[in-house]
């Protein structure tokens, strides 16, 4: 095991530091390690003389996600458009960042930079966190003296298809959510409330109606056979989403069905749009070349039909064929995309009409967005009511009929 390795398996403390360096300069900074002394070598290796250093101990912190990778590549980006250093503004970030677990990441990439690797290499360290395509245009940027500018159009891509992700999420989860708890109501409903019922009318001897007999015959295989129907709805899910995890086709099959919903089909499939044409807009006017550009975006639509077709653009383009004669080849792009993307190529400003692309398909995302959610609402409360409506009215039929059987 290394010492890098043997320092984070043991007990590890954040230690702010204060010290002057060699001109007198005062510096600040955060770093982590096992003891005081392994901080103070550290410094003095850098010829930096520490007058103050406090610990706190690293807490775990919830797990990164997305939003705080795009937090953190824009405050990077505004910081060094700013002039401030880069070591800094890694110091800055960390120090300011509300996720334990993002800041230590943070402080783990500065120390890497700091011992003189570069900044994209840092990130490729953590492919968890920092895909291809972030690693390649951090990687153009430096190569080309104008990393600033490339953060800023990634923190702006991140930005763009987090919101796009969100709205698509939103649209979903919605229906989603209304249906598992009209689950719930119907479970309880049949294992406790017509079990009651059933008791009540027993005890009258009279005969029930059918739709009566229909909700007792369903409540009866409920109360028996609940456990079953729990065990198989959990290890369906369970096998249903470890096939889709680890088989290709699976993953093609569902999304290719996701494409042909009947409204919800055009939702993901503008999204994946937006995505596909925003990654290779950005890709593309950082300086990537085509090729490149084109392996990175093969997985950014977050749809495995747009991946497979992008590796087979992928492949024709780098045999010479045009990019708008293969997107048309690979029969998943519509007109508009085609056409802006031969305009594109024709003016030498593929990046910008690309970019175009995206913003017509981001908003027609918004505004599908607003209308499902004007469309789902009444569409759902009928289906409620008829499915919870009747169900209650098929258990008050016998009361209403009360009267008579008493008399």
């Amino acid at each position: 095991m290394s010492t890098t390795a043997a320092v984070r398996s043991a007990k590890e403390f954040l230690y702010v530091w204060e010290g002057k360096d060699r001109q007198g300069r005062i510096q600040r900074g955060e770093m982590r390690a096992g003891s005081e002394n392994i901080v103070n070598a550290s410094l003095r290796r850098q010829g930096i003389l520490v007058t103050k250093l406090k610990k706190r101990k690293v807490g775990g912190g919830r797990s990164i996600k997305s939003k705080d990778l795009t937090t953190f590549t824009r405050q990077l980006a505004t910081m060094l458009r700013a002039g401030v250093p880069l070591l800094q503004s890694f110091d800055i970030v960390a120090r300011s960042h509300p996720n334990p677990s993002m800041a230590r990441l943070v402080t783990d990439i500065r120390n890497d930079v700091e011992t003189g690797t570069s900044l994209s290499a840092a990130f490729r360290k953590y492919p968890k966190y920092f895909d291809h395509l972030y690693c390649n245009l951090v990687e153009a940027g430096e190569e080309a003296g104008m990393l600033e500018l490339i953060l800023d159009r990634l923190a702006t891509y991140q930005e763009k298809t987090l919101a796009i992700k969100g709205k698509i999420k939103s649209a979903l989860t919605y229906p989603i959510a209304v249906m598992i708890v009209a689950m719930i109501v119907v479970t309880i409903i049949m294992l406790f409330v017509v079990p009651t019922f059933k008791d009540v009318f027993a005890q009258f001897g009279a005969q029930l109606p059918g739709p009566t007999l229909i909700v007792i015959a369903m409540s009866n295989f409920f109360v028996h056979y609940w456990y079953v129907m729990g065990a198989i709805l959990i290890l369906g899910g369970y096998f249903g989403y470890q096939s889709w995890r680890r088989s290709e086709r699976v993953q093609e099959f569902v999304d290719r069905a996701l494409l042909r919903l009947p409204v919800f089909g055009q939702l993901v499939l503008k999204g994946a749009l937006a995505r596909w044409t925003r990654t290779l807009s950005t890709m593309f006017g950082a300086g990537v070349p085509l090729v490149e550009a084109l392996d990175s975006v093969a997985g950014a639509s977050g749809n495995i039909v747009f991946q497979r077709a992008t590796e087979k653009i992928q492949q024709e383009v780098s045999t010479g064929t045009s990019l708008t004669l293969s997107m048309q080849n690979s029969r998943v792009f519509p007109p508009l995309v085609l056409q802006m993307a031969s305009i594109g190529e024709e003016s030498g400003s593929l990046d910008s009409m690309l970019g175009k692309v995206a913003d017509i398909y981001e908003a027609e995302v918004d505004e599908l967005v607003k209308a499902l959610s004007s469309l789902l609402e009444p569409i759902i409360i009928v289906v409620l009511g008829i499915l919870i409506g009747g169900l209650v009215i098929a258990m008050y039929l016998p009361i209403f009929n009360l009267g008579k059987v008493v008399g």
